[in-house]
Order: C-alpha cells, then structure tokens, then sequence
C-alpha cells in the first residue's frame, strides 16, 4: 500500500522537517482534488486531470496504490470512460493508504 522506499528517499532527499511540510500539503491537496472529482460530474477533462494530478502526487509521497488506482482512472477517462474508477473508490483508498501512513511513518522513520 506504501512504498516505504520512497518514503525514506524522499526524506532523505529533503530532510525531516520539510518532508512534514510536505506531507501536510500532500494531505490538503488531495482532499481537494477528491472534492473536484465530486462535483466533476464525469466531465472526462477534470476526472483526467483530478486522476493525473493524484497519481504524480501519490507516487512522490509512496502512496503506490492510491497511485495505482488513479493511473486506472486516468486511462479510463482518457477513453471516454470516466465512472471506471469512482470518486468512492479513490476515497476509500486514500483513507486506507492515509492510516496505515500514519500509524507506520513514526516507526519506520525512526528506523
């Protein structure tokens, strides 16, 4: 669910005190693409930029199968498809991927 990998090189690459800068504007800026895509409306534009916007930010942070997920929705939306991944589904994802970051992070950093 999380690339811890990349957790620890993203860290690395910026330090500790801006990765939780970082991380809180990942949180912010995912919680209001998921609200453009409620209000998207299958409007194939948005749902592909919501879903390529959440993909490359999902895949900086380690968020692999948020990013996994959104990859799908962008394809689909792409091919005129744009309810293959639901606003639902992202959601579910995000909060699941989002617990299990911050339950795990403070042990694994601190590794």
């Amino acid at each position: 669910m999380i690339d811890w990998a990349r957790v620890h090189e993203l860290v690395d690459e910026i330090g500790a005190e801006d990765f939780a800068e970082v991380v809180e504007l990942f949180l912010l800026e995912v919680e209001g693409a998921i609200s453009i895509l409620d209000t998207a409306d299958s409007d194939l534009v948005i749902v592909e930029e919501q879903m390529h916007f959440l993909k490359g930010a999902a895949l900086n942070l380690g968020f692999e199968m948020l990013a996994q997920l959104c990859l799908k929705g962008e394809k689909a939306a792409n091919a005129g498809r744009p309810n293959v991944v639901t606003v639902e589904q992202i959601r579910q994802i995000y909060q699941t991927s989002r617990a299990q970051f911050e339950q795990d992070l403070p042990k694994r950093i601190a590794a």
